[in-house]
């Protein structure tokens, strides 16, 4: 990375934007991968493809310039996001450049000291997103950590994030305001019920902050009597 800043965390909504990959290798197959996945419309520019990358463009799901990059072919896309992951050196500077001018952020594959973001180890649990980043340091490291997180956090805690959105919704109609709802779930909601979660008893832990609820709503009836 340019600069000797600390990264700032972001999660990008790429739904229907323009992301342009230059390279079409197993790395731009990755990056392609997390960009469908994030809803993002890919141009992939490279004069050949991976097997996996010809097959997403044989179904349409990505749009495929079969050339070497040359000077001014993101002018026509105007991308949000730059990949350069090409084999061609120069294809990737020409692209970084050109990426600058027009303002899009960069991802150098093979030249982290030119990229302005990098791509973290990702969980999905539904809704629920955890990231991984060493800027680079210990990819090893790195993976290392998601699979503990892959173990601590197995795929019910989607299930139970969904639960917790509608319980959010009941807390929402207590009265209080704002405040008070944040005190409320720093009260309810404690390692005990991640502890629930995570041995699968998602009822139980739902039962457990439903109770909290009711409580916190008695307690408020007597303050007011």
């Amino acid at each position: 990375m340019e600069g000797d800043g600390v990264l700032y965390p972001l999660n990008l909504d790429l739904a229907g934007r323009c992301c342009v990959v230059v390279g079409g290798g197993q790395v731009a197959g990755r990056k392609v991968k997390g960009l469908l996945a994030a809803g993002a419309r890919v141009m992939v520019i490279a004069p050949e493809l991976s097997v996996f990358l010809q097959e997403l463009a044989q179904a349409g799901k990505i749009d495929w310039q079969a050339q070497v990059y040359r000077q001014g072919m993101l002018q026509k896309w105007r991308p949000l996001l730059v990949f350069a992951t090409a084999d061609n050196a120069a294809a990737n500077e020409l692209a970084i450049a050109e990426a600058r001018e027009m303002g899009a952020l960069v991802n150098a594959a093979a030249a982290p000291g030119k990229s302005d973001f990098s791509v973290p180890s990702r969980i999905e649990r539904g809704d629920l997103l955890l990231t991984v980043s060493t800027e680079g340091n210990s990819p090893a490291f790195s993976r290392l950590l998601r699979e503990r997180l892959e173990l601590e956090y197995p795929e019910c805690f989607g299930d139970f994030l969904e639960r917790l959105c509608v319980l959010r919704q009941e807390i929402k109609g207590m009265p209080g305001g704002s405040r008070e709802h944040e005190r409320l779930w720093r009260q309810i909601l404690t390692q005990d019920i991640i502890d629930l979660v995570r041995a699968g008893h998602l009822d139980q832990a739902e039962e457990e902050i439903k109770n909290g609820i009711i409580n916190a709503g008695a307690q408020s009836q007597d303050s007011t009597c």
